[in-house]
């Protein structure tokens, strides 16, 4: 049955306590017993203990220790939270406009926005703010994030650390516009391209805006970028995919223990244009609602897909509000494509020794045909028609992201090159040897899982006796390993290349920027525009 969906959220990053009617089930007496226990012993714990207790803080743990036996997606959310949620999926908000990274001791400005407060006020990636007003942020305990926000058009000072040098800046706060879609362009072959960066409530509205106006150029074509989209409102991804399809048409599916959530949803809204060829770009940092799309498209035949297979979120998220101005964001269901496919990756019901969810893997995924009869599998995000290396994320670039090298390296090369124009730009084969220097200079090491079985054979070895035994082997093994981890360095260079430019050309450029080389530039959107320019090879990929 259908029903609204404007408050369901898919969101792939953002990782909630549920005690209304419908969790309690048939295990009534069970959930009170245990609600009587836990009530009776934070009473008791608070009176007694010998020390004082904060029993907000208490609390706190209490809840967010439960709900870490479940998944990273169901999450409790202060009344803060709460407020920032809301101006996620508003698209609008008072702040200094910028995407910051909070550390105990300082504030990183990680992207700042064009012609917004933090721009502004002179901020660049990399700066460390480390004083606001009279603040010290390493003597702040809470989140120090919330001393950069304000009412609109108050000022602040800021006390930052850019390449060793303490530097000083006012900064006026106003209203920043996060835009669904930052970026369209007519391309030179009669192709529009269109980034949708995240699905808020103005998505669809904008995609609509943008393509149109891309029409009444002389747009032919379209390549939809759904690229580190890390999804938002379902209403949006139904919304998005009927731009493209006819109404009617079975776009998700959402399947539940509660039968209520038990749901289909389906285009409502008369297309814009269900014949124009459209290619759709997806990585792995693509995720939920724009894995419905992509994957509905796919399943559909509407699209061909290019990139590499996206981050394999299926599970839906409702909040719910409790008592204070708080809330939860409560996983309810899992969804499936038109094809009856769920792409979720992690397994949260089935944990290693370490109590991490299992990857799905291909052993276990399932067959489905999309309507002409194409083969596409369950379990492991959407994977693409047509794969390309630029676009994957392997182990050995998550480890070099995980550790911040190339945000670091990019810093590095803004403050030591000069660069006048997008198009003067390319990251040469030199400068990628210069990248793996700086990485050794960094102590960068990446431990892969071989690693962390040798360490416990090696432990077990020394228990056992067995240590002197097996060393040499254990250690040319080590070796044959590690060689093996610079070779990764090599084989995955497309892949890291792609992120250090892209990086390196927003410090210049800004986002914009960043897209205007990707039209000229980018493996992908190249990609796309070949498919998009042989009608045959497109229609035979729809084909099967």
């Amino acid at each position: 049955m259908k029903k609204s969906i404007a408050k369901i959220t898919l969101l792939a990053a953002i990782p909630v306590l549920f005690f209304t009617s419908v969790g309690f089930k048939s295990d009534f007496f069970e959930i009170a017993k245990q609600l009587e226990i836990f009530t009776t012993l934070f009473k008791e714990l608070n009176m007694n203990y010998v020390d004082e207790t904060n029993p907000a803080e208490l609390m706190d743990t209490a809840i967010n220790a439960m709900l870490e036996d479940l998944d990273p997606y169901t999450h409790y959310w202060n009344e803060q939270e709460v407020q920032a949620a809301r101006i996620d999926n508003a698209g609008e908000y008072t702040g200094i406009g910028a995407t910051v990274g909070i550390k105990p001791d300082k504030i990183i400005i990680l992207e700042p926005y064009k012609d917004y407060p933090a721009d502004k006020a002179g901020l660049k990636a990399g700066d460390e703010i480390i004083k606001i007003g009279n603040i010290n942020v390493a003597d702040f305990s809470e989140d120090a994030g919330e001393l950069l926000k304000g009412a609109p058009n108050s000022s602040i000072d800021l006390t930052y650390k850019r390449r060793g040098e303490i530097k000083t800046t006012t900064l006026t706060r106003g209203a920043v516009e996060i835009k669904a879609v930052p970026f369209f362009r007519l391309l030179d072959d009669k192709t529009g391209y269109i980034v949708l960066s995240q699905f808020n409530r103005n998505a669809s509205a904008e995609t609509v805006k943008a393509l149109k106006e891309l029409k009444s150029e002389g747009a032919q074509k379209i390549i939809l970028d759904l690229r580190g989209n890390p999804g938002g409102l379902l209403s949006e991804a139904i919304n998005v995919t009927n731009i493209f399809v006819p109404e009617g048409e079975l776009i998700t599916s959402t399947k539940s223990a509660v039968e209520k959530y038990n749901q289909t949803f389906s285009t409502t809204r008369k297309p814009v244009d269900t014949e124009i060829p459209l290619v759709v770009l997806i990585n792995g940092r693509s995720a939920s609602a724009s894995e419905i799309v992509a994957g509905s498209l796919q399943d559909l035949d509407r699209a061909v897909v290019i990139g590499a297979r996206s981050f394999g979120k299926g599970l839906v998220q409702r909040p719910k509000d409790l008592t204070y101005g708080t809330q939860l964001k409560v996983t309810i269901s899992r969804y499936y494509t038109p094809s009856g496919r769920c792409i979720q990756a992690l397994d949260y019901r089935s944990r290693d020794e370490e109590g991490n969810a299992r990857r799905i893997t291909s052993k276990d995924y399932n067959e489905f045909k999309t309507r002409n009869g194409r083969k596409v599998y369950d379990g492991g995000g959407i994977a693409p028609d047509i794969n390309l290396e630029t676009s994957e994320f392997s182990n050995i670039t998550n480890a070099i992201l995980q550790e911040n090298a190339i945000f670091d390296y990019a810093t590095n090369y803004y403050y030591s090159h000069d660069l006048k124009t997008p198009e003067a730009f390319k990251f040469s084969d030199q400068d990628y040897s210069e990248f793996l220097k700086y990485l050794e200079t960094t102590g960068f090491e990446f431990k892969t899982e071989t690693d962390k079985e040798l360490e416990d054979v090696m432990d077990a070895a020394e228990k056992e006796g067995y240590q002197q035994t097996i060393t040499e082997n254990l250690k040319r093994l080590q070796g044959s390993l590690n060689a093996s981890k610079q070779q990764a360095l090599v084989s995955k260079k497309a892949e890291i290349k792609s992120l250090l430019s892209e990086e390196i050309i927003k410090r210049y450029f800004y986002k914009e920027g960043l897209y205007e080389y990707y039209t000229k530039n980018n493996p992908e959107i190249i990609k796309a525009k070949e498919v998009l320019n042989n009608q045959n090879e497109y229609k035979k990929i729809l084909k099967g």
